[in-house]
């Protein structure tokens, strides 16, 4: 189980690492700095101010909000259905283990269930566009030809054709050969998600739209508020901005939740939990230790 520490206020108030303060740091000071020299122009020239109202900020900036709700919102179900998608793996691998139990010959049971970690291994590295081959090839036997371009997808054909040699042989009778298709069934079906979720991103003019907005917003809002707020126009351009910028960039992270962001899957440590269970049935006592987070963010 992936539990991570509850901060305490200071941690909240001091923590960077998960933080997305780091991401949009520039952005917002080069907002701050540019609400300054306005309040500056403001104070020496206050008749070029004289006309500006805050309306129509007020309703750009309650549009804005319920328009980034929508895009957080979608890049947060993506995010959801990902780690959905990660534990019905951990399920039918769990799953796998328990029916394999009545292979008699243990070096099956043991190529069975090394080229599953293999497959999640290989997952893993293909959403990451990184090698498959390299990230699961200790535990595959056989080893996948070269030319493929779905190691992951292979993997799973080679441990259904091992339990397919099984049920003909006796090994297994057909009633768990059944079982143990709709287990693998399964595990390409949660492949298929996630490559879904991986290939297809968020309508770009969507993305781009926002973002142009967003910038407009909080370059555009220091001219509202230099007149009746003075120097603290400055302080509220910043937590405005920081705000908004903050959103953006999350939503930005989510999006794509395969990666190695600090707010993306913890994919590593899920696929760590997935080999110690696999090694735990095969009998080895000396497990890889969990994964654990690195002030309050697990990878």
């Amino acid at each position: 189980m992936i539990v991570r520490p509850k901060p305490n206020l200071i941690g909240v108030l001091t923590s960077l690492k998960g933080s997305i303060a780091k991401r949009i740091a520039l952005r917002s000071l080069m907002v701050t700095l540019l609400a300054s020299a306005i309040v500056l122009i403001e104070t020496l020239h206050p008749s070029y101010f004289s006309k500006v109202s805050a309306t129509p900020f007020t309703l750009l900036g309650l549009s804005l909000s319920i328009f980034m709700s929508f895009r957080n919102n979608a890049c947060y179900d993506r995010w959801y259905e990902a780690r959905k998608a990660w534990g019905d793996i951990i399920v039918e691998v769990r799953s796998m283990i328990r029916e394999t139990r009545v292979i008699k010959d243990a070096r099956e049971r043991h190529t069975i269930l090394g080229n599953l970690c293999g497959f999640a291994h290989a997952l893993n590295a293909r959403l990451r566009k990184e090698n498959e081959l390299a990230a699961s090839g200790d535990w595959l036997q056989p080893i996948p030809k070269g030319g493929t371009q779905d190691i992951s997808g292979q993997i799973l054909m080679q441990v259904g054709q091992q339990c397919s040699a099984l049920s003909e042989s006796g090994a297994i009778n057909e009633w768990r050969y059944t079982i143990i298709s709709g287990h693998l069934s399964n595990l390409t079906r949660a492949q298929a998600i996630c490559e879904r979720i991986k290939n297809t991103p968020l309508p770009f003019p969507y993305t781009l739209l926002l973002h142009r907005t967003i910038y407009l917003f909080c370059i555009l809002l220091p001219f509202a508020m230099a007149e009746p707020l003075g120097w603290l126009t400055p302080i509220f351009t910043a937590i405005v901005s920081y705000t908004f910028f903050g959103l953006d960039a999350i939503a930005d992270e989510l999006e794509d939740p395969f990666g190695r962001d600090e707010n993306d899957l913890p994919t590593d440590a899920i696929v760590r939990n997935i080999e110690r269970d696999i090694l735990d049935a095969l009998g080895v006592t000396e497990l890889p230790p969990q994964l654990e987070p690195v002030d309050f963010v697990l990878n």
